[in-house]
């Protein structure tokens, strides 16, 4: 920066020196009287200031301006930077709110039995509870892994075993071999237990079954 501030104040020097010698009568002048002139000593003195000055004020104002773009920029980055981070908090959270706002309403829409009825084909299927005493309809076999199928108005045969039914079911096109029709009696079977039942029971009483209610959806 101190190189260029000397250049170009030898410049203007140079220039103001030329101008000098073509104001002169003879056209020529040594350099012992350029530096006796008192007019011309000023007058360079002064522009050479001005340009100081100038180029001062300019690489000052230039070096502003860039400071200023500079943290305009880092301003800028910065509020990306952070729009971006509420953006995916917010993306995050919603979507946090809507899975347990989803679990908690499949949870509160899904209920089981208490306690678990079987009962004949006129008993009605639902929920069942001390108050409302309805046949579960939802019934798994925890040995078998298996469902639990109904069918009104059958019984089971009593020669049923337990190979019939593993090698059988679901199949009712095959079940019904070993099914006879009783009026208000429901047959119920999973793959390695059979029950007929005429009346309502509660499932608590028969300790043989593993059988349990597997939710009701509302």
């Amino acid at each position: 920066m101190a190189e260029d501030l000397d250049q170009l104040l030898d410049e203007v020097e140079d220039r103001f020196c030329r101008l000098s010698k073509r104001d002169c009568p003879d056209g020529f002048r040594t350099q012992g009287e350029k530096n006796n002139n008192p007019s011309e000593a000023p007058e360079t003195a002064k522009a050479a200031s001005s340009v100081k000055r100038a180029w001062i004020s300019k690489n000052s104002t230039k070096h502003d301006n860039e400071e200023e773009d500079l943290d305009e920029i880092i301003n800028d980055i910065i509020s990306e930077n952070n729009f971006a981070k509420n953006h995916v908090k917010c993306i995050s959270k919603s979507s946090s709110l809507t899975a347990e706002t989803n679990v908690t309403s499949s949870h509160a829409h899904d209920k089981r039995c208490c306690p678990v009825y079987l009962g004949g084909s006129t008993a009605p299927c639902g929920i069942g509870t001390n108050i409302s005493q309805k046949t579960c309809d939802r019934l798994r076999c925890t040995a078998c892994d298996f469902r639990v199928l109904h069918h009104d108005d059958y019984q089971w045969d009593t020669s049923c075993d337990y190979l019939f039914f593993r090698n059988n079911m679901p199949e009712f096109s095959k079940l019904r071999t070993k099914m006879v029709k009783k009026k208000g009696t429901r047959a119920y079977a999973c793959q390695c237990s059979w029950r007929s039942i005429d009346e309502l029971t509660d499932l608590s009483t028969d300790r043989q079954l593993r059988w349990v209610c597997s939710k009701h959806a509302e």
